[in-house]
């Protein structure tokens, strides 16, 4: 069960509460309800707020949002659009399957709280087993991880993220060194210093790997002014930034400078590829998305037929 949030799914809890669960303050909770139209809490006979379960993921998603350098004033349409994509998704996928989602997280959950390595081994390989790479990690890992990050206000809960997070950059490491050895076509992946943590990059770099392209992951701290002297000496089908922060300060002209000195196409991923989408239009940036099998599917597109030459 994940952290900070009833089980009961029809449980519905005070502002006082929720305030407390999420660490949002109860006069933020009220203005993003008034002036933004952000979440929307029953109200009981005597006026009093109540908050559902998805209010809180609600909430928490906000928080998500901010720590990236969104204003709450865009959060709103982003959350629109997101749940836009994930109402397609879920459209596309067998219902039931989906509901089994919830009770995979339970168990790994149960096993990180108890640090039990070798029965989190098993889970991992059974949900695998039984899923697509795209499905176990952007549905059922990563959400379960994300979770885990946003709750550490008790004693205890960072050292269980802690060790989540080092159990799964272990296998990702371990599938991304597998998949490099198959085929000799890569692109390289390099984080934007500071605007996202490595198992983010590392499971980016496994949702575009395909069986005759491999992601090369450069390491967190990545200088950007020598990725031009890195590609060089690579000589990558193309080179890939990822960033999962906003970007108030010239991202694109940033880019367009890099991307002049490169012999290869550059491309942009992670939620900075969604928010800078309009100001990247029309430049030689390919823009990949957030979503794990969008940007493998814009990958292919972009890179056309030079996987072949």
């Amino acid at each position: 069960m994940a952290h900070g949030v009833p089980s009961d799914s029809d449980a519905l809890l005070p502002i006082r509460e929720v305030s407390r669960l999420t660490g949002v303050n109860p006069v933020t909770l009220r203005a993003w309800e008034r002036r933004y139209g952000l979440i929307q809490p029953t109200r009981t006979e005597s006026g009093h707020r109540l908050y559902s379960r998805t209010d809180i993921e609600t909430v928490n998603r906000i928080l998500d949002w901010i720590e990236r350098g969104v204003a709450v004033s865009k959060v709103g349409k982003i959350l629109a659009r997101d749940d836009q994509q994930a109402d397609a998704v879920r459209a596309e996928r067998d219902t039931v399957e989906e509901n089994e989602w919830p009770q995979w997280q339970a168990r790994l959950m149960q096993a990180v709280s108890d640090f039990d390595d070798r029965q989190l081994e098993s889970l991992y390989g059974q949900v695998l087993a039984t899923y697509p790479l795209s499905v176990a990690f952007q549905d059922i890992l990563m959400p379960l991880w994300s979770t885990l990050l946003r709750h550490q206000g008790r004693f205890g809960q960072a050292s269980e993220w802690l060790f989540f997070d080092n159990f799964l950059q272990g296998r990702a490491l371990q599938r991304l060194h597998l998949a490099g050895a198959t085929t000799s076509a890569r692109v390289l992946l390099a984080a934007i210093p500071g605007e996202c943590r490595k198992l983010e990059l590392l499971v980016a770099a496994l949702l575009m790997s395909r069986d005759d392209l491999a992601v090369q992951v450069l390491a967190m701290g990545q200088p950007l002014d020598e990725l031009t002297l890195v590609c060089e000496k690579n000589r990558p089908q193309g080179l890939i930034l990822f960033s999962n922060h906003s970007h108030n300060h010239d991202l694109a002209g940033r880019l367009n400078r890099l991307a002049l000195t490169l012999d290869c196409p550059l491309f942009l991923a992670g939620v900075a590829s969604d928010l800078a989408g309009a100001d990247l239009a029309g430049t030689s940036i390919g823009c990949l998305g957030n979503d794990g099998r969008s940007m493998q599917r814009r990958l292919q597109q972009f890179l056309g037929g030079t996987l072949d030459t």
